[in-house]
């Protein structure tokens, strides 16, 4: 739903000077003056009741409008009905909302507030926008603009604009929708390392993708998510990878989408990001339908059906189990798929009722707002829905939110991770060592990371045997003049990612890159029989990437590179370089060597040295073709073989 948008930035435009407990405090000191304390219980309320229990802040509040009253202190009761306006809205309420709202926005009138005013104005146009009256929603929120920009708060402009933004969005008028995300965009120009640009660059992004545009899109994804990672959101960066990956999916590049979904899908893991881990498993398992791998479908929708059932999501649960169907179907599994298939069939009219009582909601609710008798049509749509929202409260709320899209769901993410970080402050000294431990296994081998965080420093080491890999992308500087530097550093971070994936796949250690050259090796920092044959293993899988990667591009008429690729396998000493900037990096004349097998082979190939042949040749996963003495610069003539995977 979108309203977490407003509400956060809402949040964060009361100065944070106090913790929350220390709010609660000033309202409970009676030395303090009494619009000191009127505006503290405001903000305790905000933060603490708000979000994850709207209907207490409801209760709650009664003892601000009481305190105000006492003291005729009329601006605090207009704070009081902003507050139950937000929380009717949040519980779905949207008569008392507007009733409240417009209470709320009187008070800020006669007391010239006017970023209150510009705030209480957003809230009744997204009341409307809710309700499906888009012409009075847009009228409220330019109204909310105009006066965020002459009294020239910045944070309330890019809110009003946004929203401006989102309900054209909705409409599907993608003109309209970029126009205004591009002036959000240049609001936060001056601060290029900010949640609100990169959120921004996100929503430039989409509307491109949807509109069709998808080199423009991917340009503002790769834009939004440097910054994402620069800021450590993860929920924004989770979503911006799963965006991309939709963009290659519309593209039909299957496996180059797979990636970009299952790497958004581990940082969901990773954080506990269940809500978006739920989308994210239905998005891979129906990626993994449409390339008839119904196995690894039925897998993915299963989980992703668990979670809906968790959340109480009825939309999700219901493309959840209509991907199981087809799944099981494909699977041979007929009982398993009848049984999805009813219960695909089942949710599918749950929720055509839940959208016909959405429906009469919003007839009744203009109705209402023309007869102008909010209390009468309040007790009969009640009376309509009680049994409906006893039960279905939570789903009616969040298959709301589903149904305005999955733009806003990944926007009101990012600002509610952020006010869920700030609420839980005291974890603040664990989480920051966590992400250090995470940094510091980024760049460093755990064994190793490990060693410097107990000795605070790591020691060299001999290994007798490692297979050092090198990847090298034929006549790069040619190609690379006809690129951008963006498409440039997009394509080599498509590549390098894959050989990551690669290397972690077969327990390969990455040590670095230079340039366009990619390096790694097996059998350290702890040594592996197996090291030799999965270093192998990797390489061909790298070289099989980039012959996919190639007919890509060729389809597309796309400049593409061509990869050359050695290994050689030897002693070698590794270790930690410098004091400031950790780098595991390794030495050896088996370095030197590997190089060369790399320079002296040929694209789409693996060519392998003879110290590495004596250790594989005998391993039926491998056919080899013997080269001969080949002459190598600084090395003579050396023995190679070309390597390939066995087609028995």
């Amino acid at each position: 739903m979108n309203r977490f948008l407003v509400v956060i930035l809402l949040l964060f435009g009361v100065h944070q000077i106090h913790g929350q407990d220390d709010y609660f405090e000033i309202w409970q000191d009676e030395t303090q003056t009494d619009s000191a304390r009127a505006k503290a219980y405001y903000t305790y309320l905000y933060l603490n009741y708000m979000f994850d229990d709207p209907d207490s802040t409801i209760i709650l509040v009664e003892n601000l409008k009481a305190f105000a009253k006492k003291n005729n202190d009329t601006y605090s009761i207009g704070l009081g009905q902003f507050l139950k306006a937000n929380s009717y809205y949040f519980s779905g309420d949207y008569i008392n909302a507007l009733k409240f709202g417009e209470e709320a926005l009187k008070t800020f009138e006669q007391h010239t507030d006017k970023l209150k005013l510009s705030q209480t104005l957003s809230l009744i146009g997204e009341i409307y926008s809710d309700q499906g009256d888009n012409v009075k929603a847009l009228d409220y929120i330019k109204r909310s603009s105009k006066i965020a920009e002459e009294i020239d708060n910045t944070i309330q402009r890019v809110n009003t604009i946004t929203l401006i933004g989102n309900i054209y969005f909705n409409q599907e008028d993608y003109g309209n929708a970029l126009s205004y995300y591009k002036q959000s965009l240049e609001l936060t120009k001056n601060d290029t390392i900010s949640l609100d640009y990169s959120n921004s660059l996100f929503s430039i992004g989409s509307t491109y993708m949807r509109e069709g545009d998808y080199s423009a899109a991917l340009e503002y994804f790769n834009k939004s998510e440097v910054i994402y990672r620069e800021l450590g959101e993860q929920v924004g960066l989770s979503n911006i990878l799963y965006e991309k990956g939709n963009v290659y999916a519309e593209q039909e590049k299957f496996n180059i989408a797979l990636e970009f979904y299952k790497e958004s899908l581990k940082v969901d893991e990773e954080y506990e990001i269940y809500y978006n881990a739920m989308i994210k498993y239905l998005g891979i398992g129906q990626l993994y339908k449409r390339m008839s791998q119904f196995r690894e479908a039925r897998d993915f929708c299963t989980q992703s059906l668990e979670l809906s059932e968790e959340f109480g999501i009825l939309s999700i649960e219901e493309e959840s189990c209509e991907c199981l169907y087809e799944a099981y179907k494909n699977l041979g599994n007929l009982s398993k798929a009848v049984e999805f298939n009813d219960r695909y069939k089942a949710l599918k009219e749950s929720l055509s009722e839940e959208q016909t009582v959405l429906k009469l909601q919003q007839m009744e609710f203009s109705k209402q707002v023309e007869a102008d008798s909010l209390k009468q049509v309040e007790i009969d749509l009640r009376k309509q829905i009680a049994f409906d929202r006893d039960l279905n409260r939570k789903d009616r709320n969040k298959n709301i939110a589903i149904g305005i899209g999955l733009l806003f769901l990944i926007i009101s993410g990012a600002y509610y991770s952020r006010y869920r970080y700030t609420k839980k402050s005291k974890n603040i000294i664990e989480n920051e060592k966590e992400r250090s431990e995470n940094l510091l296994l980024n760049i460093l081998p755990a064994e190793i990371a490990e060693e410097l965080k107990e000795k605070g420093k790591a020691d060299a080491r001999n290994f007798d045997t490692v297979s050092m890999l090198f990847t090298d992308f034929k006549g790069f500087t040619q190609v690379s003049e006809k690129l951008s530097a963006e498409d440039l550093l997009a394509e080599l971070n498509i590549c390098f990612k894959a050989f990551d994936l690669i290397c972690t796949k077969y327990n390969i250690e990455k040590i670095k890159t230079i340039g366009d050259a990619y390096m790694a090796a097996g059998g350290l920092p702890v040594p592996e029989d197996i090291s030799v044959k999965n270093t192998v293993l990797a390489a061909l899988e790298m070289q099989a990437f980039i012959t996919d990667r190639i007919a890509e591009k060729k389809n597309n008429n796309d400049l593409y590179f061509e990869m050359r690729l050695g290994i050689h396998t030897g002693p070698v000493v590794a270790g930690i370089v410098g004091v400031k900037k950790f780098q595991y990096d390794i030495w050896g004349d088996t370095v030197n060597t590997a190089a060369r097998m790399e320079s002296s082979g040929e694209v789409g190939k693996v060519n392998i040295s003879e110290d590495t042949y004596q250790l594989i040749k005998d391993d039926k996963d491998f056919t080899f073709e013997h080269r001969g003495m080949i002459k190598a610069k600084g090395k003579g003539e050396i023995n190679m073989y070309f390597v390939s995977k066995s087609t028995f």
